[in-house]
């Protein structure tokens, strides 16, 4: 080494005690320093707050070598607490290797009081720059590249030499001379400036960040070679690297023997003052047991707990926060606690910028809030966390800040997820992913309910795959479990949003169509037909499948069972007619207004309803719609005679409440057929044609029933049924034009 520096600070003349606390037990002090690099080397950003023993060492050895001045460096570390740990391990990491070149005392000294302060110029750059977690932008690099100067001025005032801080200003000098004083390269450099920032730039690679973990040794030594000739003393990169790891127990009580011995007296050229100040016990008062007991609470809650001041700076960060986030507490506090450090997000995954964080919104508006959000946590996984902000206020000093509860939510929203998962489980059909048999059961009650109250139209839809075995039986199971996955998504993307579809059973499937009358139904129900027919099946080897279809629309007096019957019988009659069609049965929910009867319906009369009604079949198709009539309302047929019925019947199946009685009835039908002259509207079609004519009465099957002021409301409703059986219309009604 060429340089000729001053000679070590010695004490004023005449002191005889040594500087700041006494020097720690000889024993413990390699352990201390031990403790100390390897806190640092975990975390990196080490806090006044965060660790009382560690703050306590290093203040010790702060004051050891700077005497008085060691006040700079307490207010570097009121700044920003990372830099002055920073500024302390570079310190001691240069009097590690200065001892491994065997270099003079003065000049050792002076080396270590360079790094203890070389970062003393952030004192000048605004709390926004040192605290900012993302990027650096151009105004604030500017902002940092000024802090040589505040170093520079800060020195000065505070009567350093000129050659600490020459050494102080040249550590930012490149080797290459492209950085740095102007001036500066190679040999021109001061040796004890190359040497700091080397130790500089090993210390910030080796340390973690909260925005990036610490690299490796290996990795930090290899980059110092990369950049040895540009940036870096190649000579004194190879001289660093070979000192690392060698005898480093050694060198490190050597170090810690000189830092906290104490300095013999005599003058220096280091006009810096000292007062002594003996060291103050706390009191042991019950104020100071609670807060112990507070902190040991703090420290083993599972919650993370968070305390932050009005700025959003962190300044406690307990366990429960490091085990949910996997961010130490030393590399936590001092950081502001913004959206952007945790990555936070809402429930629907959109990033919180910074200018939404709910932190902010509690300390200004002075209320408490709870957020449900994710935040980064171990293994950059997101956790679901319930974000508690609780601003703390002052009624003096106003909002001191804020507390800010982390609780662990993922296994609150994972059940959620599971019920979900569940609920789907139970409602969807595993292989087609509609609805299954018990939601469908449940959904056809709630619409014929909500339908029948409301007074819209409301259809289902039965469909059935035609000649399903002879697909499994020529194909395999394979192929027809393909071909009902096919279907299955037809019939979805065809629907409307409001209808259901479920698979019913086997290679069926129901469509329930919500605000939709029976001709609407029925043309849905063609579409889909046509639009399987046309579609082909690869695992068929390129041929399609078709299907048969039966529609019916909710009626007067309908029952969910009723409309599911009369649906399913349209399935069937359609099947039995050759399959690959659309049958639909039963009229609407339209009704007309009570017509007095030929028999002449009235109150006096033992009869409710007396009414005839017209259909244009047949007699025998006009029977065989009476028995659908009769299947699906569970009538029992009390007599019959040639063209006459008498059934019974109760409405018990449509009433709206629980507490609701079933009122029974009894219908006398006669039949007869004729024959009428009639056309279409268009005046073409013109013949004679057979139809029916039904002469129905409708009373009640017990008298008692007769006076209740809703059993002739009912019998109408039974009167509408029967008529959308029987596709018929009243006697004085206008009658339809055939098409």
């Amino acid at each position: 080494m060429s340089d000729t520096l001053p000679s070590p600070v010695d004490p004023l003349p005449g002191a005889s005690v040594p500087l700041g606390p006494p020097p720690a037990d000889p024993s413990r002090i390699p352990e201390l320093l031990q403790t100390l690099e390897e806190t640092a080397r975990r975390s990196g950003h080490a806090s006044a707050d965060a660790d009382p023993k560690t703050t306590e060492f290093e203040d010790r050895l702060a004051a050891a070598r700077l005497g008085v001045a060691s006040s700079l460096f307490t207010g570097l570390r009121c700044k920003h607490p990372p830099t002055a740990s920073h500024c302390l391990r570079v310190a001691l990491g240069c009097s590690r290797w200065a001892a491994a070149l065997e270099m003079p005392d003065e000049l050792r000294t002076q080396l270590e009081l360079a790094a203890l302060l070389h970062d003393i110029g952030k004192l000048g750059v605004p709390d926004s720059v040192l605290m900012k977690q993302g990027r650096l932008q151009p105004e604030d690099v500017t902002a940092l590249s000024r802090s040589p100067r505040h170093a520079q001025v800060i020195l000065s005032r505070a009567g350093a030499p000129e050659k600490l801080i020459e050494v102080v200003l040249a550590s930012n000098a490149w080797f290459d001379g492209s950085r740095g004083p102007e001036g500066m390269a190679g040999e021109n450099i001061p040796a004890l400036a190359r040497i700091l920032s080397i130790v500089d730039a090993y210390d910030s690679m080796t340390t973690d960040h909260v925005y990036r973990p610490a690299k490796s040794q290996e990795r930090a030594v290899a980059e110092l070679f990369e950049c040895a000739g540009s940036q870096f003393d190649p000579g004194l990169v190879r001289s660093f690297v070979d000192q690392l790891g060698k005898n480093h127990a050694e060198r490190s009580a050597e170090v810690s023997k000189r830092w906290l011995s104490q300095l013999s007296t005599g003058s220096g050229e280091l006009p810096w003052e000292f007062t002594r100040h003996a060291p103050r016990a706390e009191a042991e008062s019950p104020a100071n047991e609670v807060a112990m007991f507070e902190k040991e609470l703090i420290d083993h809650m599972h919650d993370g707990v968070v305390f932050v001041n009005p700025h959003r700076q962190i300044i406690l960060w307990n366990t429960g926060a490091e085990r949910l986030t996997g961010v130490a507490s030393s590399a936590a506090v001092g950081q502001t606690l913004a959206p952007s450090l945790l990555v936070m997000s809402a429930p629907d995954g959109r990033m919180l910028e910074d200018a939404e964080c709910p932190i902010t919104e509690a300390i200004s508006s002075g209320a408490p809030n709870v957020q449900r959000l994710s935040v980064i946590g171990r293994k950059g996984k997101h956790v679901e966390v319930d974000l508690h902000s609780i601003p703390v206020c002052s009624p003096s000093q106003g909002v001191l800040g804020a507390t800010v509860l982390l609780h662990d939510a993922s296994s609150e929203a994972s059940l959620e997820q599971r019920c979900q998962a569940l609920h789907v489980e139970m409602t969807k059909d595993p292989m087609t992913q509609v609805a299954n048999r018990a939601e469908f059961d449940r959904a056809l009650a709630m619409f014929v309910d909500a339908h029948q109250e409301t007074g819209l139209p409301c259809s289902l839809i039965m469909a059935d795959i035609d000649h399903f075995k002879s697909i499994n039986d020529t194909y395999g199971h394979q192929a027809g479990d393909e071909a009902i996955i096919t279907f299955a998504s037809l019939l979805k993307s065809m629907c409307r949003t409001g209808d259901l579809v479920a698979r019913y059973g086997g290679e069926e499937f129901a469509v329930l169509c919500a605000d939709c009358n029976n001709a609407n139904a029925a043309m849905r129900a063609e579409q889909m037909r046509r639009t399987l027919a046309d579609t082909i099946q690869t695992e068929l080897g390129g041929k399609s499948i078709t299907a048969s279809f039966g529609v019916s629309e909710l009626q007067a007096g309908d029952t969910p069972e009723t409309l599911l019957r009369r649906s399913d019988r349209a399935l069937l009659q359609a099947k039995d007619q050759g399959r690959n069609q659309v049958v639909q049965l039963g009229a609407g929910m339209e009704e007309e207004e009570p017509k007095k009867s030929w028999w002449g319906f009235g109150s006096w009369g033992k009869s409710l309803v007396e009414t005839t009604l017209i259909t244009n079949v047949p007699i025998e198709v006009a029977v065989e719609k009476l028995k659908g009539f009769i299947a699906d309302h569970d009538a029992k047929i009390l007599k019959t005679a040639e063209h006459e019925i008498r059934i019974e019947c109760s409405d018990a199946g449509a009433l709206r409440r629980a507490n609701d009685r079933p009122v029974g009835f009894v219908l006398d039908l006669k039949l007869a057929e004729e024959f009428v002259e009639r056309e279409n509207a268009a005046g073409m079609a013109k013949g004679t044609y057979a139809q029916t004519t039904a002469a129905v009465t409708i009373r009640p099957r017990h008298e008692r029933d007769r006076r209740r002021g809703y059993a002739t409301e009912r019998a109408r409703k039974l009167l509408g049924s029967l008529r959308s059986y029987l596709m018929a219309r009243e006697a004085d009604a206008a009658p339809t034009p055939a098409k």
